[in-house]
């Protein structure tokens, strides 16, 4: 059983895949406490992973064929059970992670979102891209993740707009400045969709 706090269709909104369709499966729980996270860690359901993938078939109704697991820290669920279960429905697997769990087995698509004073055990040659959230004021974090090859730095969405707006103009200065990084926007949140 896994406990599970949405499963919904929309489109990507970050990094890499930012505009695609795929449905989106959020996990609750998280071993960390960002400061910035839109999860509530607390609420869930309780769904086997053939409830899972009933679900999904649902809400995708065979467009995407693409699933993005996400939470809070998915890792601390995800395992090789789930994984063959929406795999065995054709649906190619991109997850979304802070990185301090093993992964349980292969995934097709793994971006690793690290967080300050949390170790990474995800090992390199199995992370696809690597996002930053930037709350424009530490860099160290963004220097210990130079030799990827897709890096995106995403400016931390507060309460704040005139700190978003600061984190945005940062963020755009630090890629200017490090054309290695590229610059990852929450689309979804800009266009207000899910």
């Amino acid at each position: 059983m896994y406990k599970v706090n949405e499963i919904f269709y929309s489109l990507q909104g970050e990094g890499y895949w930012s505009g695609t369709p795929m449905v989106f499966l959020r996990l609750s729980g998280c071993n960390l406490k960002c400061s910035f996270c839109d999860t509530s860690h607390e609420e869930g359901t309780m769904m086997s992973a053939e409830a899972i993938v009933k679900e999904i078939r649902k809400v995708d109704e065979g467009k995407s064929r693409r699933v993005c697991i996400t939470g809070g820290e998915p890792l601390l669920q995800l395992d090789r059970p789930l994984v063959d279960a929406i795999e065995e429905e054709g649906y190619r697997i991109h997850l979304e992670t802070n990185g301090t769990r093993p992964l349980p087995c292969y995934i097709n698509w793994v971006t690793v979102s690290p967080k300050k004073g949390a170790r990474v055990v995800i090992h390199p040659d199995d992370i696809n891209e690597v996002k930053i959230v930037f709350d424009g004021i530490d860099s160290s974090l963004l220097q210990a993740w130079e030799d990827e090859d897709l890096r995106y730095i995403q400016p931390c969405d507060t309460d704040d707009p005139e700190k978003n707006k600061e984190n945005t103009a940062k963020a755009v200065e630090y890629v200017k400045n490090h054309p290695g990084w590229r610059l990852s926007l929450q689309t979804h949140k800009l266009i207000h969709i899910r």
